[in-house]
């Protein structure tokens, strides 16, 4: 609850008041949150149980899955209860607890995909060097290090946040307690506003920066590889994280610094939903289509789970 605070719960616009819309939307995120579960869940699973995936690459790809379960359980679950119910009511501090998480996670994924640029550029930059210092305990410092960092900048800001006065108006013009719309209904001091801006804009711009940086090195120094063949060797071996940084920083940025103008608001909110909820389902996608080693690692899986399927059934047939 915040100081002199007039306002206690905010109302989340969402879609608009459609109701002939509810039922569909219901089913179409609950789908989408289902597969974004189950398609991470997985990536998790096989850099866990596949020997062959036991490498830095997938242990930040490991990582990442996990954070995109957290991810889209911060917004979905809401959102779906939101829909079902048609209530969009919530209080002040489960808006700025919501807003602690998300942005938490987004701070998180930005810096572990500056440290997976870091691992592509070690492995293409500095090829005789990278066994020695990508070793285990320096992977796992920089997957804390990542997290560590996510949470606790994000501590500094809702100590900010919390400080703020709400008098009104109380509707967010979002489906979810996002950090622009909730900022905007608050009435203190301008300074401080600005300082939290400040804040979130650097959390975010450091790892892009190095993940800029590095692809920046990783691009040139694949330019220099004189044989076609190399280079498309080199490039495949970052392509997909290249992929998922371009979308996740492209979102990002046009959904932040595009004017905030009535005609531009709608297009706002489908790329928030792009960034949000279809993001982490198109991870991983991109890594099971885009790479053999995680298509060969499913495709043992699946053959694995088939033969005991297969196995179970003629033994309860043998005992009948």
């Amino acid at each position: 609850m915040t100081k002199n605070q007039s306002v206690t719960e905010f109302s989340l616009l969402g879609f608009g008041n459609l109701p002939e819309l509810q039922t569909l939307l219901f089913l179409v995120f609950l789908v989408i949150y289902i597969a974004t579960m189950a398609g991470n869940i997985l990536i998790a699973a096989l850099v866990v149980a596949d020997q062959h995936l036991h490498t830095p690459m997938y242990f930040f790809l490991g990582n990442l899955s996990c954070l995109e379960t957290c991810y889209s359980s911060t917004v979905l679950p809401r959102m779906l209860a939101s829909l079902l119910s048609g209530d969009r009511t919530i209080s002040v501090s489960s808006c700025i607890i919501q807003f602690y998480f998300f942005g938490s996670l987004v701070g998180t994924e930005c810096f572990l995909l500056s440290m997976m640029s870091y691992d592509r550029y070690l492995a293409i930059c500095k090829p005789l060097h990278y066994v020695v210092i990508m070793n285990d305990r320096f992977c796992l410092q920089l997957t804390v290090g990542s997290w560590m960092s996510g949470f606790l900048a994000m501590i500094i800001i809702i100590i900010l946040m919390s400080q703020l006065t709400f008098c009104g108006p109380t509707e967010i013009n979002s489906f979810f307690c996002d950090f622009i719309p909730v900022i905007k209904l608050s009435c203190s001091d301008l300074h401080m506003v600005l300082v939290i801006f400040l804040l979130s804009f650097i959390m975010i711009l450091l790892p892009f920066l190095l993940t800029l940086t590095s692809y920046v090195c990783i691009i040139s120094t694949i330019l220099r590889i004189p044989s076609t063949t190399g280079r498309q060797k080199a490039f495949s071996t970052c392509s997909s994280h290249l992929i998922m940084v371009t979308i996740f920083y492209g979102t990002l940025i046009i959904v932040y610094m595009l004017p905030d103008t009535a005609e531009l608001r709608d297009l706002n909110k489908v790329l928030s939903v792009f960034y949000t909820v279809l993001t982490p389902l198109a991870n991983p996608l991109i890594y099971s289509l885009r790479n053999k080693e995680v298509k060969e690692s499913l495709r043992k899986a699946l053959s694995k789970t088939t033969t005991f399927i297969t196995n179970h059934k003629l033994s309860c047939r043998h005992l009948w």
